[in-house]
């Protein structure tokens, strides 16, 4: 299913900031950043319980805000793009490791 994660981290202090940093590289475990705090995870029910735990407990939730739009199996087939920083689909494009 695919999965798009959106959040907002306050970063006016160095814990703000550790968690900004934290966030983004336990998306980047699970999918990828389309724009500065926007991923495209495509995952499974399983691996969405662990994503979603794992960024719970990093975020603040009297600072943070994380959003979690669910387009589901078929969300590929949804998602328009135009303009500059084309995304490679995970699905179809062979990535180099």
């Amino acid at each position: 299913m695919l999965v798009l994660i959106t959040y907002d981290v306050s970063v006016i202090s160095p814990d703000g900031r550790r968690r900004l940093r934290n966030i983004a590289k336990t998306c980047l475990d699970y999918g990828m950043r389309v724009q500065n705090s926007v991923f495209e995870c495509e995952v499974d029910p399983a691996q969405l319980v662990n994503l979603k735990y794992q960024l719970m407990e990093i975020y603040d939730p009297e600072e943070d805000s994380l959003r979690f739009y669910y387009l589901g199996k078929k969300g590929r087939q949804k998602v328009e793009h135009v303009g500059a920083k084309p995304v490679a689909d995970v699905l179809k494009d062979a990535l180099i490791v």
